[in-house]
């Protein structure tokens, strides 16, 4: 067993894990955070992406271990049922979801996208959801929730900033 600290939705964790335990199974099975996807398990799929330390990974090809000292964000993590992250609710208002089984990876890939770049082109999009299969939607309602929140990101940025308050 080894001993990890790490930050997951700004909340402390701190537990011995075997050293084989994936982050994902760390994730859904001991902290109940399933909105995280366990689908292909081989990391082709997206669904069970995080952000570690700001940057999207496959939590089915990472060990818990190796997250010891990071700061993890999940699906929950995002946004709230009360306040949904502009993805979140772009998705929704351009009917980007189906299912939902892919959605989890869909909305961390974009807040990831969004972060690095926050004017992405449609092909910027589709550069940087290529790593996540939905199978039910078809890409294009996904592309135009993606730059459709790249507005409404700018717009909260800039009213959080003590800008244009309308």
């Amino acid at each position: 067993m080894t001993e990890i600290e790490t930050v997951v939705n700004g909340q402390p964790y701190e537990g011995e894990v075997e050293p084989r335990l994936l982050l994902l199974d760390l994730l859904r099975d001991r902290l109940r955070l399933t909105g995280t996807h366990a689908a292909c398990e081989e990391g082709s799929c997206g669904s069970c992406a995080v952000l570690v330390d700001g940057t999207a990974v496959r939590s089915c090809l990472m060990f818990a271990v190796q997250a010891g000292g990071c700061e993890i964000v999940t699906v929950e993590g995002v946004g709230q049922p009360q306040a949904l992250h502009p993805v979140q609710e772009s998705l929704r208002a351009n009917h980007g979801l189906q299912c939902g089984f892919c959605t989890s990876g869909i909305v961390i890939a974009a807040v990831e996208l969004l972060g690095d770049n926050p004017a992405p082109t449609p092909e910027d999009v589709r550069t940087a959801l290529a790593g996540n299969l939905c199978r039910c939607t078809g890409y294009e309602s996904i592309v135009d929730a993606v730059c459709e929140a790249a507005g409404r990101s700018s717009d909260r940025d800039h009213n959080s900033e003590g800008g244009d308050r309308r």
